[in-house]
């Protein structure tokens, strides 16, 4: 059995999961259309990027697990012990439900962790340097207006 359907929405939970947590959404510093023009850019190039890393690691850990229960559990004394009869089908489940598992368990895991390494792991290091660079702008800008 591969990855199904219900594997798409896992996906888009533990990207929503990341963006949330992690505060990855990029709101516009101002009204301007550039400026909701770049936030939009940024936002998509974002959930691609997360959506793609994503993806690449469920699909690399199912097959480690398939590798591994095929290589490590042998079907018949697996359905012994279950008293149940199992056949290598079984396996493809099994290591679709401990991909699944390890993704979801990673994406609430990542909770654990400070916005600024998840900002870190997410960005290159320019994009770091353009996010603050923007910070400062929006705090200067604010400090003009409020002298006003």
């Amino acid at each position: 059995m591969a990855p199904s359907g219900r594997d798409d929405r896992l996906r888009r939970v533990v990207v929503a999961w990341l963006v949330i947590d992690g505060d990855l959404w990029d709101h516009p510093y101002d009204s301007s259309p550039e400026a909701r023009e770049r936030s939009r850019l940024y936002n998509i190039s974002t959930l691609v990027t997360l959506t793609a890393g994503v993806l690449i690691c469920y699909l690399a850990l199912y097959v480690v697990n398939l590798v591994w229960a095929l290589f490590v559990l042998d079907p018949a004394v697996m359905g012994g012990y279950l008293q149940t009869s199992l056949g290598y089908g079984d396996l493809f489940v099994l290591a679709w439900f401990v991909a699944s598992a390890a993704t979801v368990g990673g994406g609430l895991g990542s909770g654990l962790e400070s916005d600024e390494a998840i900002r870190a792991a997410a960005y290159s290091k320019s994009e770091e340097e353009r996010r603050h660079r923007l910070a400062r702008q929006r705090n200067s800008d604010r400090g003009r207006s409020d002298r006003r």
